[in-house]
């Protein structure tokens, strides 16, 4: 049963979880940040207007509701009792053999298992996942669907997106099935927000289409009818929308979907340092830089990559591979996309000076504490 969303601070997208909210708060830590240069080649923009509803009839047949029960977890607000949360979901296919997925977020049906979670067809046929993949560090979740006459959207192309560019935005807002609404991309690169503990990977498109609670895992639509983004977060104070919401761009999803299909899970690089959240202006000219750029590193993890090759606290880490850094987020997802062994050249700022530090990315674990 789907219930009214109770108002949070500032949330991801949110779910619902029986009364009470469930969205992970989301804070924007600090003012907006440069963005990297937008992509030579883009497709015209089309036209608004009649174009919206010849997408929004085209997409409806492969949008999703997701309900998902959720274990009992110690309370004294549910008493533990299980909990229903519920969000949205698109159907997309990854690759050519595994079949058809209900894509949504990781922090929908998280911790409930198969055959405690429920998909709801556009033509209101409900049906249960056979297996579930999830990746909480992107929160993205597959769900693989046996049913006839499943409906896939096509996947589009994010690294093509450009701010400016019409989208629109489907899902169920506080349990309003086939919600529809249009906006722009606001910003590419969004990193520099709080999804919480679990969520490192952080690339966002900002859009400010119409999102609220309940559209976690709805998809994010260029007007030629592709699938740019799954809608996550929204920056509110109030709980709904206020114009800032946040999607993972679907070229992100195709690679960690189509990584957990193969393996099973992720695999990912580590160099095993604390960044700081921020690099303030008057920090970043104390340590005599002309703006704020790169990593500021917090840290070193003892005997971790970064420490035996000889990164220090208040390095800031400027460049990877010669890749110009614009912040700690940009440095988390460049290394997490590396492979474990792989060696590669720092830039580092340290004492007014740039110098060159080698190192060998190591392999990521759930159970390490540092970036």
């Amino acid at each position: 049963m789907r219930t009214p969303f109770a108002t949070l601070g500032v949330v991801l997208l949110g779910a619902f979880l029986g009364s009470l909210a469930t969205g992970m708060l989301v804070q924007p830590s600090q003012p907006a940040i440069a963005q990297a240069p937008l992509p030579a080649a883009a497709p015209p923009f089309a036209p608004a207007g009649d174009a919206f509803d010849v997408v929004a009839a085209k997409l409806a047949p492969s949008v999703v509701a997701v309900d998902a029960l959720k274990p009992r977890l110690p309370s004294t607000v549910n008493k533990g009792k299980p909990t229903e949360e519920s969000g949205s979901g698109v159907l997309l296919r990854l690759d050519r053999e595994n079949g058809i997925f209900a894509v949504t977020n990781n922090h929908v049906v998280s911790g409930a298992k198969a055959d405690e979670i429920t998909v709801t067809l556009h033509d209101g046929r409900i049906v249960r996942p056979t297996r579930v993949w999830t990746d909480p560090e992107t929160d993205i979740a597959l769900l693989l669907l046996d049913a006839p006459d499943l409906k896939p959207a096509t996947l589009g192309d994010s690294d093509r997106v450009r701010p400016g560019q019409w989208v629109l935005a489907f899902g169920s807002p506080f349990g309003l099935n086939q919600t529809v609404t249009h906006g722009i991309i606001s910003a590419r690169d969004r990193g520099q927000i709080s999804l919480g503990n679990t969520i490192r990977i952080k690339e966002f498109l900002q859009t400010d289409a119409a999102i609220n609670p309940g559209s976690s895992g709805g998809p994010l639509v260029s007007t030629d009818g592709t699938v740019v983004g799954i809608n996550t977060a929204i920056a509110s104070n109030s709980g709904s929308n206020s114009g800032v919401a946040f999607a993972i761009p679907i070229n992100l999803v195709k690679r960690i979907g189509r990584e957990l299909l193969q393996r099973g899970s992720v695999n990912r690089g580590y160099l095993g340092v604390q960044l700081a959240p921020t690099l303030e202006p008057a920090e970043a000219l104390r340590l005599g830089l002309e703006k704020v750029r790169g990593a500021l590193v917090d840290s070193v993890n003892p005997g971790s990559p970064a420490a035996v090759a000889g990164l220090l606290p208040k390095d800031v880490i400027l460049k990877l591979e010669g890749v110009d850094l614009r912040d700690e987020n940009h440095l988390i997802n460049i290394v997490s996309n590396l492979p474990p062994d792989h060696k590669v050249r720092l830039g580092v700022w340290r004492e007014k000076q740039l110098r060159s530090v080698d190192v060998t990315i190591g392999e990521w674990s759930t159970s390490a504490k540092a970036k």
